[in-house]
């Protein structure tokens, strides 16, 4: 099987699964037992959370485990209920952990901020409602997880400090793709291991001084999440963020050159294929991501997952968190796009180790399928 959903679950790295069998192994304990042994899996927690933060540029007790994104989204957006009474700006691009709980506890707060064609939010109109002033907060995806379009998230936080607003960033498909310098000068930002390497399981979010905890019930994490923390996971997280750090610090130009065979690949596809639109383009996307249209006369994106996945190929149909359910995109209709055109969105992500011979065999089982449904 030819893996191309990474930006769903990204398979256990071989230096995560080592750490995580090392500490089940060193690193038994609660951290918030007394004993030694538990001051043991404090301090192997405590010397993690100074690597994180040093990664991101921030101090190291701005650092909380959580179980992953979804719960460090539904934290800060829970405290954006509690701290504020204004505004709070987000688009249509938010991953379903951030929009449906920010729709059900900020309610008529919230307020779109528009989205151009190719899937980046209007940082103009942003400046400007800043300027209007009243607002609380602005929120902002770095990295959509349908389309792969990379969100002017550095703009957006530097006009947010300069108003005097809260912003908050779901990184977690940017996280372990590129480089995590300058997050950490958000207000929150979330993350998880399973979308670069690490568990499932387990993720981080980067908070403010006066965070309001919205799990309580144990003195954890300084009292700004309640819970058990998971020493196994978190070290396994971070073996596999540390791999993907040195990679990105270490070969500028591969990057370059990964952007490169996507762009050749879309190019061979759509000479294949008539008809295929990629959606984001020509904005600056995760050089992983392809998210394309279909031929109409393929309408059906749930066709194209079955045959690819009998031809031994996994994709995706969109975010693994709403796929599935027979409701149209609010990412593609932020983008202006009508409602029947989630239904011939197709997502391959691939990962750090897919080779090039992958995605030549990907293009072969996708022009085969295409002259079975009479598109060529």
């Amino acid at each position: 099987m030819q893996y191309f959903d990474h930006n769903a679950t990204y398979p256990l790295s071989p230096a995560a699964r080592e750490a995580w069998l090392s500490a089940v192994e060193r690193f038994p304990a609660n951290p918030s037992s007394p004993h030694r042994w538990g001051a043991r899996s404090e301090q192997a927690l405590s010397e993690a959370r100074a690597r994180v933060a040093a990664w991101l540029g921030c101090p190291a007790d701005a650092i909380l485990w959580t179980s992953g994104a979804t719960e460090a989204n539904n934290a800060w957006v829970g405290h954006l209920a509690q701290a504020s009474r204004g505004p709070v700006l987000l688009s249509g691009l938010e991953h379903p952990s951030v929009r449906v709980p920010a729709s059900r506890v900020l309610g008529g707060r919230c307020e779109a901020m528009p989205v151009l064609p190719e899937g980046v939010v209007a940082v103009d109109w942003i400046a400007r409602r800043l300027r209007r002033g009243d607002v609380s907060a602005g929120v902002l995806v770095a990295a959509n997880n349908e389309t792969g379009v990379l969100q002017p998230w550095r703009e957006v936080r530097d006009l947010c400090r300069e108003a005097g607003v809260t912003f908050a960033c779901d990184a977690s498909q940017w996280v372990g793709k590129l480089p995590t310098d300058g997050l950490g000068h958000c207000d929150f930002v979330s993350a998880c291991a399973h979308k670069f390497g690490g568990p499932v399981g387990v993720g981080f979010l980067r908070v403010p001084d006066g965070f309001l905890p919205s799990l309580r019930g144990g003195p954890q994490e300084d009292g700004r999440r309640a819970g058990t923390e998971n020493v196994a996971g978190v070290l396994s997280m971070v073996a596999a963020l540390e791999e993907r750090q040195k990679a990105l610090a270490g070969d500028v130009a591969a990057e370059v050159d990964r952007q490169a065979l996507r762009d050749q690949w879309i190019a061979r596809l759509q000479s294949e294929v008539p008809g295929v639109e990629i959606l984001g383009s020509p904005a600056p996307r995760l050089w992983n991501t392809v998210a394309a249209l279909m031929p109409p006369a393929a309408d059906c994106r749930r066709r194209w997952v079955v045959r690819l996945d009998r031809l031994g190929f996994a994709v995706s149909t969109g975010s693994a968190c709403s796929s599935g359910k027979e409701v149209p995109s609010p990412v593609l209709e932020s983008m202006g796009r009508p409602p029947g055109a989630s239904d011939r969105m197709i997502r391959f992500s691939s990962g750090w180790e897919t080779p090039p011979a992958a995605w030549d065999e990907l293009l072969r089982a996708i022009v085969q399928i295409a002259s079975e449904f009479g598109l060529r």
